[in-house]
Order: structure tokens, then sequence, then C-alpha cells
């Protein structure tokens, strides 16, 4: 709780409540969604580890083992490694010590993927990105006043991309969409941290999107309660929000048939 990384001092984490609601959120996709999770151990030495998002990239049968951008962070990629090896994806390691790249400014859209540059990720790790996902097109987006690129945007449906109202969110959209060949849908959300959220296309579920509690951003979900075809789950972050953790920061989504 105190030696986590964070982008400006705050009130302090409450252990407790902050284990109680990431056992919720893992619940909620082991046993509400019947996915299977995988767990890594807890390293001690790490303060960062729940962030697993930020340690690597799968898409399809392969796996991008980043470069995060805090040196203190780079020892969580060997954890990771040892998991994505265990589940026969294509490895892809980033060797070049010129390349900064972590997860959280990595969008997937399902079609293409947008790169945020930011304090953590530079314009070396977009394109070792870009090498590696080469059916792909990547476009990079600068970040600003955030610490990720999904700190204030994420998928929130197939075609829909659920964003913040700032004005760095809304000039990062801007970004995107002249980036883009193709046209997507926007949702705005009044807060930022609330437009992270997971999306779920699960085939017996239909699309499922996890979204922050009424209780901490109420105005933002009176509008993912306007998605009507979606099964919508409330998940409170109040204490990893704290140390700069959004929903996508604490898992890698694998799409995978075959059992773990």
């Amino acid at each position: 709780c105190r030696q986590a990384l964070r982008s400006a001092a705050g009130p302090e984490v409450d252990f407790a409540r902050a284990e109680r609601e990431h056992q919720l959120y893992v619940g909620v996709l082991r046993g509400k969604l019947g996915l299977q999770v995988l767990e890594l151990p807890a390293d001690e030495s790490l303060p960062d580890c729940v962030f697993v998002e930020d340690a690597a990239v799968v898409c399809e049968e392969t796996a991008l083992l980043t470069r995060p951008g805090a040196p203190s962070r780079r020892k969580e990629v060997e954890a990771m490694k040892r998991v994505l090896e265990s589940l026969n994806l294509n490895i892809v390691e980033m060797v070049d010590e010129n390349a900064t790249l972590d997860g959280g400014d990595v969008l997937f859209t399902g079609r293409e993927f947008f790169v945020g540059l930011s304090r953590r990720t530079n314009q070396r790790g977009a394109e070792i990105l870009a090498d590696t996902f080469k059916d792909y097109a990547v476009s990079t987006v600068p970040v600003h006043d955030a610490l990720h690129l999904k700190s204030f945007c994420s998928m929130a449906g197939p075609n829909l991309i659920a964003i913040g109202s700032s004005e760095a969110a809304q000039k990062a959209l801007k970004t995107m969409q002249q980036m883009s060949d193709h046209r997507y849908d926007k949702l705005t959300v009044p807060d930022d941290a609330a437009a992270n959220c997971i999306y779920l296309n699960i085939p017996s579920k239909g699309h499922v999107l996890l979204h922050r509690a009424p209780e901490e951003y109420p105005e933002s979900a009176k509008v993912f309660e306007k998605l009507k075809d979606h099964m919508l789950i409330p998940i409170a972050n109040t204490e990893l929000e704290k140390v700069d953790g959004a929903l996508t920061c604490c898992s890698v989504l694998i799409n995978k048939s075959s059992e773990l």
C-alpha cells in the first residue's frame, strides 16, 4: 500500500478493503461469468504487481511481453512470462532497452490498435507492438494529463469506445478518429476514471460490461445503464484507484477455447 507508484499524493489504501474489492472482481469473472481465471501469486517485492495488464499484450495466439515504463516494475514481466508460456502462446519479448510499453496504453478495438504515448510508453515501444501484430493497423495517440491511454477510455462494446469528458480524453478521441479508417460509436461518460470498463462477449451470456459502481460515479453509471443490450455488472474499485489502478489493469483477457 505504501510503496505502490502513484501519480499524486492522496489517502492511504485500505488494504483489507482493496483485497475484498479484488476478490469480488475475480469472483465475477470466475463465478458469475464462468471464465477460467489464472491468478498469479503475489510478490511482496513488487507492490504494483496486481496491475497485470501492463506486463503483457495478448492478441489471438500471440503474447507480447512488455517493458514497463517504470523501472521498478520490469521484474513483473517474469511471472507473466511463465504463465503465458504455460498456455502455449507465441511469446514475443521486448528486449530493446530504448523501448518502453505499458499494457494500460494499448487499446485493441477488435480491428486495430491505438497506443498511447505517455509517461510510461514511448514511440519505440509502439513500433515493437506494430512489428509483433502485423495483421492490424497500429496508431499512436499522445496522452496528456493522465497516466495511460486507458485511464480515460476503453472498449464498451464491439464498435463502441467509452470515453471520459475531460479535455485530455476528448483530444485523444479526436486523434483516434482522425487516425482510423473506421468509424466507431462513442459513449461519453462524465468521469474519466469511469470510462475504463471491461467489455466481454461471452457465448452463453452475450454482451457483458463490468463498469464502475454507482456509489463511486453515479452520473457515469447512469450513462452505462442506457446500454440495454448489455449485461451490466457494477464493480467497486475505490482502493486501487488511489494508486492509479483501473478495472482493466487487474486482468489480461485471453481468448482461448481449450482448457487452461
